[in-house]
């Protein structure tokens, strides 16, 4: 399995990753191991997340939410789908 996950870092930005083991990414995040782009922005908090079955299938999911809007980002942690244009 792999996930696609969102942190809110320290500075309120958001930052998305992929990865096999989601609680152990946000502790290496925690502990300055990890992205360059979160180092000095710690703690970071995990605020969305979602599985998939495939390496590929994730990095490509991974890719479009990247390409979110920050306003975008938040309604899909908020859970509203239907209204992100490019879901």
């Amino acid at each position: 399995m792999w996930f696609v996950y969102i942190v809110q870092c320290a500075d309120d930005t958001l930052y998305t990753g992929m990865t096999s083991d989601v609680q152990k990414r946000i502790r290496r995040h925690n502990h300055g191991r990890g992205a360059k782009y979160i180092i000095g922005k710690l703690p970071v908090q995990l605020v969305y997340s979602e599985q998939h079955e495939t390496h590929l299938s994730a990095a490509r999911r991974e890719r479009e939410i990247k390409r979110l809007r920050r306003a975008q980002k938040l309604l899909l942690i908020q859970g509203k789908t239907e209204l992100v244009p490019s879901l």
